[in-house]
Formats: C-alpha cells, sequence, structure tokens
C-alpha cells in the first residue's frame, strides 16, 4: 500500500471532515531522514474529535491514529489540526 494511503487509512479514526496531505519528500534530498528512507508530509486536518484539545494533545491524536508509521516510514510531520469552527 502506497505510504499516503496508509496514513489516510489511519487517520480515519479520527473521523476527519477533510485531510489535505502532501508528501514533501523530495523538498528533502539529501536530509539525513531522507537517506534512511523516511518521509516528509505536510498535513492540515479538520475534526470534530479535536473540539476542546490544546495544539498539542491534537498533534498526540495525529501521532496516535499513526501508530508504527511514525516510527519508520514517516520521518517528518508537519501537523495543521483543526476543529470545523476553526475554518
Amino acid at each position: 500500500m502506497e505510504l499516503s494511503s496508509a496514513i489516510r487509512e489511519r487517520l480515519a479514526s479520527l473521523e476527519p471532515k477533510s485531510v489535505e496531505l502532501l508528501d514533501e519528500s523530495g523538498r528533502h534530498a539529501g536530509h539525513p531522514g531522507a537517506a534512511a528512507g523516511g518521509s516528509h508530509f505536510r498535513l492540515k486536518i479538520v475534526s470534530t474529535r479535536f473540539a476542546g484539545c490544546d495544539p498539542l494533545a491534537r498533534h498526540r491524536m495525529v501521532y496516535a491514529a499513526l501508530g508504527p508509521l511514525m516510527q519508520r516510514e514517516v520521518h517528518a510531520l508537519a501537523i495543521q489540526a483543526l476543529t470545523p469552527d476553526e475554518l
């Protein structure tokens, strides 16, 4: 399965209203994480599940949803996690 598809599949547990996932790995050529095979992504995710949570808690929810992907496949992940009201 393609990595971006695996990420989207795991993020489904957060019941997102929208997910924008951008693979920026090509911009990091020569970076140690890229050399080890890790990918770089930028994520904008909108979910009502983030309501009442501070940014750190939201990021932890995303990391928990991605689970083992954060250990190997994903080297860097820039996260913007919002509620629908924050758009």
